[in-house]
């Protein structure tokens, strides 16, 4: 018996300040996880992670994370992994966490 697909996102890394990022659906990237576009089927995730593999000159380290949809139809992490990496670094002294 096949197993059931479970919708995935794209996520990166910036190249440049090396922040987590998100593919939206129109190929541009995101810092809110939020805002990922959804794959419902395999050949949507595979659509998706080579828009973002044809965009190394932004991001490095592309790759497809599961996800679920929240009640307002957003996408949230399944991984905790994944729920980690939307919270940016763990040294809080530097960066986001210092200017919070």
């Amino acid at each position: 018996m096949a197993r059931a697909f479970t919708p995935k996102i794209v996520t990166a890394n910036d190249l440049f300040e090396g922040d987590v990022i998100y593919l939206r659906a129109d190929g541009t990237w995101s810092r809110e996880h939020g805002d990922a576009a959804v794959a419902q089927t395999q050949e949507r995730a595979d659509e998706l992670l080579a828009v973002a593999q044809a965009q190394q000159d932004v991001q490095i380290g592309a790759y497809l994370a599961d996800a679920e949809l929240g009640a307002d139809g957003r996408p949230l992490p399944i991984h905790f992994r994944e729920a980690f990496r939307t919270r940016g670094p763990s040294n809080y002294h530097h960066g986001k966490q210092a200017q919070a």
